[in-house]
């Protein structure tokens, strides 16, 4: 189990897409105002929702935690404790290289709060689909169209049949002929975005299994994605959470392609070297 003592609310955003309606009520409450949940008996949050005590208890399992203590005591860390390494302001007075340290601390602030949500058991379902599907095509728009096209980068290394497309008509098109013997990764920071809405639609239609990469548990494309993975991000001051969950979205696109490669073995490896092979044509 992950250390207690940290993520709690990241890992209610991961996991709102798989909760009951009972369970979305207590989230809810707990992300809207999590200084509350300290000071509250498990008690006083039952009677406050109109819940059973047990409910409540179950919740705390069902993320994590071993009980509701654990559970108050993982959000009073990370409501009381200055979170510094992302939340340092940048000061106009601030030289170059501070600057710099502060993005790169964003950066890391973003991969730690990722890796304590990443769960093994989607990672392996969706390294599962990959291996099996017939195609893989990878889709985002704007900066998720970049992150799309790195995975396409990385796993035409693989043997395995890819594809991405970065202008949306083409991304209708490309959807469009898919199948149900096929996998399409789906990327987008806020999962609201029309033009991959537009797209899922088109895929759903067709029966194709979907994974989405996105940064929030409640958005449309999470709860109509077959596996769900999540990064967690914050703003700061001169760059929007975009930003940082694209260094977390490249992260799990590395993770996936590296179980796939380790999976397919002998023919991955065979895939990589005949790779190196071509790639060695343009190096003097």
């Amino acid at each position: 189990m992950e250390n207690e003592t940290q993520h709690g609310l990241a890992r209610i955003r991961s996991s709102y897409g798989k909760f009951s309606d009972k369970e979305k009520k207590i989230a809810d409450y707990i992300l809207n105002s999590p200084e509350t949940i300290i000071h509250h008996t498990i008690n006083q949050v039952s009677d406050e929702l109109g819940v059973a005590e047990s409910t409540v208890f179950r919740f705390c399992k069902r993320i994590g935690f071993k009980g509701y203590q654990a559970l108050k005591i993982a959000l009073a860390a990370e409501i009381v404790t200055p979170m510094k390494d992302i939340h340092d302001k940048i000061d106009d007075g601030d030289s170059f290289s501070t600057v710099s340290e502060k993005v790169f601390r964003s950066n890391i602030k973003t991969l730690e709060s990722t890796m304590q949500i990443v769960d093994g058991t989607t990672i392996t379902e969706a390294v599962n689909v990959i291996l099996k599907a017939r195609k893989i095509d990878f889709f985002g728009c704007g900066g998720s169209a970049v992150v799309a096209l790195d995975a396409y980068h990385k796993f035409i290394r693989s043997g395995l049949v890819v594809n991405a497309q970065l202008e949306s008509h083409m991304q209708l098109m490309a959807a469009s002929q898919l199948t149900k013997d096929d996998v399409a990764v789906v990327i987008s920071h806020s999962g609201t975005t029309k033009d991959t809405l537009d797209v899922l639609q088109v895929l759903k239609d067709n029966q194709v299994k979907t994974i989405s990469i996105t940064n929030f548990a409640k958005s449309p494309l999470t709860k109509a994605s077959d596996i769900p993975l999540y990064t967690v991000a914050e703003e700061t001051d001169f760059r929007s959470e975009a930003f940082s969950s694209r260094i977390a979205q490249l992260s799990i696109i590395d993770a996936l392609y590296t179980n796939v490669m380790m999976a397919r073995e002998q023919s991955g490896n065979q895939a990589l070297q005949n790779m190196r092979k071509a790639m060695a044509l343009k190096r003097l």
